[in-house]
Protein backbone atom coordinates (compact mmCIF):
# COMPACT_ATOMS: atom_id res chain seq x y z
CA UNK A 1 0.00 0.00 0.00
CA UNK A 2 1.23 3.53 -0.81
CA UNK A 3 2.68 5.15 2.30
CA UNK A 4 1.95 8.87 2.80
CA UNK A 5 3.86 11.02 5.28
CA UNK A 6 1.59 13.85 6.47
CA UNK A 7 3.59 16.68 8.06
CA UNK A 8 1.43 18.71 10.45
CA UNK A 9 -1.33 17.83 12.90
CA UNK A 10 -3.50 20.98 12.77
CA UNK A 11 -6.54 20.98 10.47
CA UNK A 12 -5.37 20.16 6.94
CA UNK A 13 -3.06 17.34 8.07
CA UNK A 14 -5.60 15.16 9.90
CA UNK A 15 -8.27 15.71 7.23
CA UNK A 16 -5.74 14.83 4.51
CA UNK A 17 -4.78 11.66 6.38
CA UNK A 18 -8.42 10.60 6.73
CA UNK A 19 -9.21 11.41 3.08
CA UNK A 20 -6.11 9.60 1.83
CA UNK A 21 -6.98 6.55 3.88
CA UNK A 22 -10.47 6.55 2.37
CA UNK A 23 -8.86 6.81 -1.08
CA UNK A 24 -6.84 3.63 -0.41
CA UNK A 25 -3.53 5.01 0.88
CA UNK A 26 -1.59 4.35 4.09
CA UNK A 27 -1.03 7.69 5.90
CA UNK A 28 0.98 8.55 9.01
CA UNK A 29 0.69 12.00 10.66
CA UNK A 30 3.89 13.62 11.98
CA UNK A 31 3.34 16.55 14.38
CA UNK A 32 6.21 18.84 15.39
CA UNK A 33 5.04 19.44 18.94
CA UNK A 34 5.42 16.80 21.61
CA UNK A 35 1.90 17.35 22.83
CA UNK A 36 -1.54 17.96 21.43
CA UNK A 37 -2.87 21.44 20.63
CA UNK A 38 -6.09 21.09 22.61
CA UNK A 39 -5.63 24.51 24.25
CA UNK A 40 -4.36 26.31 21.14
CA UNK A 41 -6.09 28.97 19.12
CA UNK A 42 -9.34 30.89 19.47
CA UNK A 43 -12.69 30.47 17.79
CA UNK A 44 -13.18 30.07 14.06
CA UNK A 45 -15.87 29.47 11.46
CA UNK A 46 -16.27 26.43 9.24
CA UNK A 47 -18.16 27.73 6.21
CA UNK A 48 -20.69 25.67 4.22
CA UNK A 49 -18.02 24.72 1.68
CA UNK A 50 -15.84 23.39 4.49
CA UNK A 51 -18.70 21.35 5.94
CA UNK A 52 -19.45 20.05 2.45
CA UNK A 53 -15.84 18.86 2.10
CA UNK A 54 -15.92 17.26 5.55
CA UNK A 55 -19.05 15.32 4.55
CA UNK A 56 -17.02 13.56 1.82
CA UNK A 57 -14.95 11.83 4.50
CA UNK A 58 -17.65 11.42 7.17
CA UNK A 59 -16.37 14.23 9.35
CA UNK A 60 -19.23 16.71 9.03
CA UNK A 61 -21.35 15.15 11.79
CA UNK A 62 -18.69 15.23 14.54
CA UNK A 63 -17.73 18.79 13.61
CA UNK A 64 -21.36 19.90 13.56
CA UNK A 65 -21.58 18.82 17.22
CA UNK A 66 -19.02 21.49 18.18
CA UNK A 67 -19.77 25.13 18.97
CA UNK A 68 -22.97 26.54 17.54
CA UNK A 69 -24.75 27.08 14.25
CA UNK A 70 -24.46 30.46 12.54
CA UNK A 71 -27.58 30.79 10.40
CA UNK A 72 -26.93 34.27 8.95
CA UNK A 73 -24.60 37.27 8.76
CA UNK A 74 -25.29 41.01 9.00
CA UNK A 75 -23.21 44.17 8.38
CA UNK A 76 -23.25 47.47 10.30
CA UNK A 77 -21.71 50.94 10.12
CA UNK A 78 -19.56 52.34 12.89
CA UNK A 79 -22.57 54.18 14.32
CA UNK A 80 -24.40 50.89 14.77
CA UNK A 81 -26.84 51.37 11.90
CA UNK A 82 -27.43 48.37 9.67
CA UNK A 83 -26.00 48.09 6.19
CA UNK A 84 -27.90 44.83 5.60
CA UNK A 85 -30.59 42.77 7.25
CA UNK A 86 -29.65 39.31 8.55
CA UNK A 87 -28.65 37.48 5.35
CA UNK A 88 -29.38 33.77 5.62
CA UNK A 89 -26.47 31.41 4.95
CA UNK A 90 -28.89 29.37 2.83
CA UNK A 91 -29.24 32.32 0.44
CA UNK A 92 -25.47 32.35 -0.02
CA UNK A 93 -24.77 28.62 -0.20
CA UNK A 94 -28.01 26.74 -0.88
CA UNK A 95 -30.80 25.08 1.10
CA UNK A 96 -29.75 23.72 4.48
CA UNK A 97 -26.40 25.52 4.49
CA UNK A 98 -25.02 26.89 7.76
CA UNK A 99 -21.75 28.18 9.15
CA UNK A 100 -20.43 26.31 12.20
CA UNK A 101 -18.76 28.57 14.76
CA UNK A 102 -16.49 26.67 17.12
CA UNK A 103 -13.33 26.79 19.18
CA UNK A 104 -10.23 25.90 17.21
CA UNK A 105 -8.97 23.71 20.06
CA UNK A 106 -12.20 21.68 19.96
CA UNK A 107 -11.73 21.12 16.24
CA UNK A 108 -8.11 20.01 16.74
CA UNK A 109 -9.18 17.54 19.42
CA UNK A 110 -12.07 16.15 17.37
CA UNK A 111 -9.96 15.66 14.25
CA UNK A 112 -7.21 13.96 16.27
CA UNK A 113 -9.75 11.62 17.86
CA UNK A 114 -11.16 10.76 14.43
CA UNK A 115 -7.66 10.04 13.09
CA UNK A 116 -6.97 7.72 16.01
CA UNK A 117 -10.40 6.07 15.76
CA UNK A 118 -9.67 5.19 12.14
CA UNK A 119 -6.36 3.58 13.03
CA UNK A 120 -4.08 6.22 11.50
CA UNK A 121 -0.84 6.65 13.50
CA UNK A 122 0.09 10.08 14.88
CA UNK A 123 3.71 10.62 15.88
CA UNK A 124 4.45 13.63 18.12
CA UNK A 125 7.72 15.53 18.56
CA UNK A 126 8.57 15.08 14.88
CA UNK A 127 9.82 18.46 13.67
CA UNK A 128 10.79 18.19 10.00
CA UNK A 129 14.28 19.33 9.02
CA UNK A 130 14.77 17.97 5.51
CA UNK A 131 13.38 15.71 2.81
CA UNK A 132 15.30 13.54 0.36
CA UNK A 133 13.67 12.27 -2.84
CA UNK A 134 14.97 9.46 -5.04
CA UNK A 135 13.49 6.76 -7.28
CA UNK A 136 9.90 7.74 -6.55
CA UNK A 137 10.37 7.61 -2.76
CA UNK A 138 10.72 10.30 -0.10
CA UNK A 139 12.60 10.26 3.19
CA UNK A 140 11.63 12.79 5.86
CA UNK A 141 14.29 13.65 8.42
CA UNK A 142 13.32 15.02 11.82
CA UNK A 143 15.03 17.16 14.43
CA UNK A 144 15.21 14.26 16.90
CA UNK A 145 17.48 12.33 14.52
CA UNK A 146 14.86 9.91 13.25
CA UNK A 147 13.51 9.54 9.71
CA UNK A 148 10.47 8.15 7.91
CA UNK A 149 10.15 6.76 4.38
CA UNK A 150 7.15 7.00 2.07
CA UNK A 151 5.84 7.38 -1.44
CA UNK A 152 4.30 10.84 -0.93
CA UNK A 153 4.86 13.64 1.57
CA UNK A 154 2.05 16.12 2.31
CA UNK A 155 3.15 19.47 3.76
CA UNK A 156 0.34 20.58 6.06
CA UNK A 157 2.75 22.48 8.28
CA UNK A 158 1.22 25.93 8.19
CA UNK A 159 2.15 29.42 7.13
CA UNK A 160 5.83 28.99 8.15
CA UNK A 161 6.00 25.70 6.28
CA UNK A 162 9.31 23.88 6.21
CA UNK A 163 8.03 21.71 3.35
CA UNK A 164 7.35 24.80 1.23
CA UNK A 165 10.95 25.90 1.69
CA UNK A 166 12.24 22.42 0.80
CA UNK A 167 10.14 22.29 -2.36
CA UNK A 168 11.34 25.77 -3.37
CA UNK A 169 14.12 27.52 -1.43
CA UNK A 170 13.06 30.77 -3.15
CA UNK A 171 9.41 30.48 -2.07
CA UNK A 172 7.89 33.79 -0.88
CA UNK A 173 7.58 34.73 2.75
CA UNK A 174 4.13 35.45 4.22
CA UNK A 175 2.84 38.98 3.58
CA UNK A 176 2.01 41.11 6.60
CA UNK A 177 -1.38 42.82 6.16
CA UNK A 178 -1.14 45.76 8.56
CA UNK A 179 -3.42 44.46 11.32
CA UNK A 180 -3.46 41.95 14.14
CA UNK A 181 -6.14 39.38 14.93
CA UNK A 182 -7.69 39.68 18.40
CA UNK A 183 -10.26 37.37 20.02
CA UNK A 184 -12.24 37.49 23.23
CA UNK A 185 -15.33 36.31 25.09
CA UNK A 186 -17.73 38.48 27.09
CA UNK A 187 -19.85 36.37 29.46
CA UNK A 188 -23.62 36.56 29.42
CA UNK A 189 -24.00 39.79 27.43
CA UNK A 190 -27.31 41.02 26.08
CA UNK A 191 -26.91 41.91 22.39
CA UNK A 192 -29.18 42.65 19.47
CA UNK A 193 -31.01 40.01 17.51
CA UNK A 194 -30.94 36.27 17.00
CA UNK A 195 -28.15 34.32 18.75
CA UNK A 196 -25.59 32.78 16.43
CA UNK A 197 -25.75 35.44 13.71
CA UNK A 198 -22.32 36.81 12.73
CA UNK A 199 -22.51 40.57 13.14
CA UNK A 200 -19.85 42.53 11.24
CA UNK A 201 -19.16 46.13 12.33
CA UNK A 202 -16.97 48.53 10.38
CA UNK A 203 -15.57 50.73 13.12
CA UNK A 204 -13.77 53.98 12.35
CA UNK A 205 -10.47 52.53 13.55
CA UNK A 206 -11.00 48.76 13.61
CA UNK A 207 -13.24 46.02 12.24
CA UNK A 208 -15.24 44.11 14.85
CA UNK A 209 -17.24 40.89 14.54
CA UNK A 210 -19.34 39.18 17.17
CA UNK A 211 -21.75 36.28 17.60
CA UNK A 212 -23.77 35.31 20.64
CA UNK A 213 -23.38 31.72 21.80
CA UNK A 214 -26.70 30.04 22.76
CA UNK A 215 -25.51 30.11 26.40
CA UNK A 216 -25.45 33.94 26.30
CA UNK A 217 -21.70 34.53 25.99
CA UNK A 218 -20.54 36.80 23.17
CA UNK A 219 -17.60 35.58 21.10
CA UNK A 220 -15.83 38.39 19.26
CA UNK A 221 -13.01 39.14 16.85
CA UNK A 222 -11.30 42.44 16.00
CA UNK A 223 -8.64 43.63 13.54
CA UNK A 224 -6.67 46.39 15.33
CA UNK A 225 -4.42 48.20 12.82
CA UNK A 226 -0.64 47.90 13.19
CA UNK A 227 1.08 49.61 10.24
CA UNK A 228 4.47 48.16 11.20
CA UNK A 229 4.80 44.42 11.61
CA UNK A 230 4.91 43.68 15.35
CA UNK A 231 7.85 41.76 16.74
CA UNK A 232 7.61 38.71 18.98
CA UNK A 233 8.05 40.71 22.18
CA UNK A 234 5.11 42.97 21.36
CA UNK A 235 2.86 40.01 20.53
CA UNK A 236 3.66 38.45 23.92
CA UNK A 237 2.19 41.39 25.83
CA UNK A 238 -0.48 40.25 28.34
CA UNK A 239 -3.94 39.86 26.90
CA UNK A 240 -5.49 42.43 29.19
CA UNK A 241 -3.01 45.07 28.00
CA UNK A 242 -4.24 44.42 24.48
CA UNK A 243 -7.85 44.61 25.65
CA UNK A 244 -7.35 48.10 27.06
CA UNK A 245 -5.78 49.22 23.79
CA UNK A 246 -8.64 47.79 21.74
CA UNK A 247 -11.22 49.52 23.95
CA UNK A 248 -9.70 52.84 22.92
CA UNK A 249 -10.21 52.03 19.23
CA UNK A 250 -13.99 51.86 19.68
CA UNK A 251 -14.61 54.86 21.95
CA UNK A 252 -15.98 57.06 19.14
CA UNK A 253 -18.15 54.35 17.60
CA UNK A 254 -21.82 53.82 18.24
CA UNK A 255 -21.70 50.05 17.93
CA UNK A 256 -21.66 47.53 20.83
CA UNK A 257 -17.94 46.70 20.47
CA UNK A 258 -16.87 49.02 23.29
CA UNK A 259 -19.14 47.44 25.90
CA UNK A 260 -18.45 43.89 24.73
CA UNK A 261 -14.66 44.27 24.81
CA UNK A 262 -14.78 45.99 28.20
CA UNK A 263 -16.85 43.14 29.61
CA UNK A 264 -14.58 40.39 28.29
CA UNK A 265 -13.05 38.01 30.81
CA UNK A 266 -11.38 35.76 28.24
CA UNK A 267 -8.92 37.50 25.95
CA UNK A 268 -6.26 35.82 23.84
CA UNK A 269 -2.98 37.49 22.98
CA UNK A 270 -3.47 38.64 19.35
CA UNK A 271 -1.60 37.28 16.36
CA UNK A 272 -0.22 39.23 13.42
CA UNK A 273 -2.34 39.03 10.26
CA UNK A 274 -0.59 37.43 7.27
CA UNK A 275 -1.44 35.85 3.96
CA UNK A 276 0.34 34.15 1.05
CA UNK A 277 -0.94 35.61 -2.24
CA UNK A 278 0.76 33.11 -4.53
CA UNK A 279 3.25 30.29 -4.06
CA UNK A 280 4.87 29.42 -7.40
CA UNK A 281 5.49 25.73 -6.69
CA UNK A 282 3.02 23.59 -4.76
CA UNK A 283 4.66 20.24 -5.47
CA UNK A 284 7.95 18.65 -6.45
CA UNK A 285 9.53 15.20 -6.30
CA UNK A 286 6.78 13.49 -4.30
CA UNK A 287 6.10 16.47 -1.99
CA UNK A 288 2.98 18.65 -2.02
CA UNK A 289 1.50 21.54 -0.01
CA UNK A 290 -2.00 21.90 1.45
CA UNK A 291 -3.71 24.58 3.51
CA UNK A 292 -1.76 27.55 4.85
CA UNK A 293 1.50 26.08 3.58
CA UNK A 294 0.26 26.71 0.02
CA UNK A 295 -2.06 29.73 0.37
CA UNK A 296 -2.56 31.32 3.77
CA UNK A 297 -5.74 33.39 3.91
CA UNK A 298 -6.51 36.34 6.17
CA UNK A 299 -9.15 35.50 8.82
CA UNK A 300 -11.23 38.36 7.39
CA UNK A 301 -12.24 36.01 4.57
CA UNK A 302 -13.67 33.47 7.02
CA UNK A 303 -12.27 30.69 4.84
CA UNK A 304 -8.85 29.55 6.09
CA UNK A 305 -9.96 26.32 7.73
CA UNK A 306 -12.62 25.54 5.13
CA UNK A 307 -10.28 25.94 2.18
CA UNK A 308 -7.62 23.80 3.91
CA UNK A 309 -10.24 21.07 4.33
CA UNK A 310 -11.17 21.35 0.64
CA UNK A 311 -7.48 20.98 -0.26
CA UNK A 312 -7.13 17.82 1.80
CA UNK A 313 -10.14 16.12 0.25
CA UNK A 314 -9.38 17.13 -3.33
CA UNK A 315 -5.73 16.08 -3.02
CA UNK A 316 -6.86 12.61 -1.99
CA UNK A 317 -9.25 12.43 -4.94
CA UNK A 318 -6.63 13.59 -7.42
CA UNK A 319 -3.95 11.10 -6.40
CA UNK A 320 -6.59 8.35 -6.22
CA UNK A 321 -7.75 8.96 -9.78
CA UNK A 322 -4.39 9.66 -11.48
CA UNK A 323 -2.15 7.03 -13.09
CA UNK A 324 0.84 8.24 -11.04
CA UNK A 325 1.39 10.30 -7.92
CA UNK A 326 3.14 12.99 -9.97
CA UNK A 327 0.13 13.26 -12.29
CA UNK A 328 -2.21 13.45 -9.30
CA UNK A 329 -0.23 16.29 -7.73
CA UNK A 330 -0.25 18.23 -11.00
CA UNK A 331 -4.02 17.81 -11.29
CA UNK A 332 -4.54 18.87 -7.67
CA UNK A 333 -2.66 22.13 -8.23
CA UNK A 334 -4.49 22.75 -11.52
CA UNK A 335 -7.85 22.26 -9.82
CA UNK A 336 -7.11 24.33 -6.73
CA UNK A 337 -4.86 27.25 -7.60
CA UNK A 338 -7.33 29.66 -9.24
CA UNK A 339 -9.97 29.19 -6.56
CA UNK A 340 -7.73 29.57 -3.53
CA UNK A 341 -5.78 32.53 -4.89
CA UNK A 342 -9.11 34.23 -5.55
CA UNK A 343 -10.09 33.69 -1.91
CA UNK A 344 -6.72 34.98 -0.67
CA UNK A 345 -7.26 38.11 -2.78
CA UNK A 346 -10.75 38.56 -1.32
CA UNK A 347 -9.33 38.36 2.19
CA UNK A 348 -6.82 41.09 1.32
CA UNK A 349 -9.60 43.28 -0.11
CA UNK A 350 -11.54 42.80 3.13
CA UNK A 351 -8.56 43.97 5.18
CA UNK A 352 -8.04 46.99 2.91
CA UNK A 353 -11.73 47.85 3.16
CA UNK A 354 -11.58 47.66 6.96
CA UNK A 355 -8.70 50.18 6.93
CA UNK A 356 -10.45 52.64 4.59
CA UNK A 357 -10.66 56.36 5.20
CA UNK A 358 -13.99 58.29 5.14
CA UNK A 359 -14.42 58.21 1.34
CA UNK A 360 -13.34 54.60 1.12
CA UNK A 361 -15.84 53.68 3.82
CA UNK A 362 -18.68 55.26 1.85
CA UNK A 363 -17.72 53.30 -1.27
CA UNK A 364 -17.34 50.08 0.71
CA UNK A 365 -20.71 50.49 2.41
CA UNK A 366 -22.42 51.17 -0.92
CA UNK A 367 -21.08 47.99 -2.49
CA UNK A 368 -21.90 45.87 0.56
CA UNK A 369 -25.49 47.06 0.49
CA UNK A 370 -25.79 46.39 -3.22
CA UNK A 371 -24.05 43.01 -3.17
CA UNK A 372 -26.12 41.58 -0.35
CA UNK A 373 -29.34 43.07 -1.70
CA UNK A 374 -28.67 41.16 -4.92
CA UNK A 375 -27.82 37.97 -3.03
CA UNK A 376 -30.98 38.20 -0.92
CA UNK A 377 -33.08 38.78 -4.03
CA UNK A 378 -31.97 35.46 -5.53
CA UNK A 379 -33.33 33.26 -2.77
CA UNK A 380 -31.83 29.96 -1.56
CA UNK A 381 -32.80 27.92 -4.62
CA UNK A 382 -30.70 29.89 -7.10
CA UNK A 383 -27.00 29.62 -7.91
CA UNK A 384 -24.96 29.78 -4.65
CA UNK A 385 -22.23 32.33 -4.07
CA UNK A 386 -19.02 30.90 -5.59
CA UNK A 387 -17.02 30.91 -2.36
CA UNK A 388 -19.50 29.41 0.10
CA UNK A 389 -21.40 27.26 -2.38
CA UNK A 390 -18.44 25.18 -3.53
CA UNK A 391 -19.32 21.46 -3.71
CA UNK A 392 -17.11 18.39 -3.85
CA UNK A 393 -18.39 15.05 -5.14
CA UNK A 394 -16.19 12.31 -3.71
CA UNK A 395 -17.14 9.81 -6.41
CA UNK A 396 -16.27 11.91 -9.48
CA UNK A 397 -12.96 13.01 -10.98
CA UNK A 398 -11.85 16.59 -10.39
CA UNK A 399 -11.95 18.94 -13.39
CA UNK A 400 -10.61 22.51 -13.21
CA UNK A 401 -12.63 25.47 -14.41
CA UNK A 402 -11.33 28.87 -15.48
CA UNK A 403 -12.90 30.86 -12.64
CA UNK A 404 -12.96 28.88 -9.43
CA UNK A 405 -10.67 25.94 -10.01
CA UNK A 406 -13.61 23.55 -9.68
Amino acid sequence: MTRVLVIGGGIAGPVAAIALQKAGFDPVVHEAFDRTADQAGNFMNIAPNGLDALACVDLAAPVRRLGFVTPAIAFYRSDGHRLTPDISTEVQAGPGAVIQTLRRADLYRTLREEVERRGIPIQYGKRLTDVESADGRVRARFEDGTHADGDLLVGADGIRSRVRRIIDPAAPEPRYLGTVNAFGVAPKRRVEGTPGVLRMYFGRKSFFMSAQHPDGDVWWFANPPRPSEPDAAEMRRPGMDWRDEIVELFRRDGMPALDVVRASTQFSVPSANYDLPTVPHWHRAGMVLVGDAAHAISPTAGQGGSVAIEDAVILAKCVRDAPTIAAGLARYEEVRRTRVEGIVAQGKRNVDGNLSGPLGRMVRDFFIRRAFRDIAAKGPDNTPVWMLGHHIDWDTREVASARTGR
